[in-house]
């Protein structure tokens, strides 16, 4: 399998998107916490991902509720249960880790969610930001809070993102 990467420039800053021949595999802040080693992102290549970085950048702008790409995330048989349900959060909704694990049914706790949520490699197409604390306040986010607070913001139609 051929896996490739390219780095877009976006409003919340430069994102490195992996993709192999099935999809897109990762979407990566600087400084991610669960950054694979970048020798496994493959060589950089400029094209080939004209889709995510048009779909990102009507997402940004306001114009896209979802993402309607290839996706081959890779993970454990939970953590991949529990993006889904992140995936189906709507967009400019939240939930509580506490929600997601009494929604899995299986005993799963709101901390191992937190542990799940915390290793989806597609922040922003698979809306982890969405997740928050049970109190409201905004917890843990791979590309820091203010990232997270901002898509937030964006969802709540308090803002587009405009390129920094």
């Amino acid at each position: 399998m051929s896996t490739r990467h390219t780095i877009l420039a976006t409003p919340v800053g430069d994102l490195t998107v992996v993709r192999d021949d099935d999809g897109v595999t990762g979407v990566y802040f600087p400084h991610h916490w669960t950054r694979p080693d970048r020798s496994a992102f493959g060589p950089r290549v400029d094209d080939g991902f004209e889709d995510v970085a048009a779909q990102l950048a009507e997402y940004f702008a306001g114009a896209r509720t979802e993402f309607h790409l290839p996706l081959h995330p890779t993970g454990t048989a939970q953590q991949e249960r529990v993006w889904r349900l992140i995936d189906a959060i709507p967009y400019g909704r939240t939930a509580t880790y506490g929600e997601l694990a009494r929604a899995l049914g299986d005993g799963t706790t709101a901390q191992e969610v937190g542990a799940a949520v915390g290793a989806n490699p597609l922040s922003i197409l698979v809306g982890c930001h969405r997740v928050i604390g049970s109190d409201g306040r905004l917890t843990g986010y791979a590309g820091g809070l203010e990232r997270k607070r901002r898509l937030l913001d964006l969802e709540s139609g308090q803002r587009q993102l405009e390129a920094s």
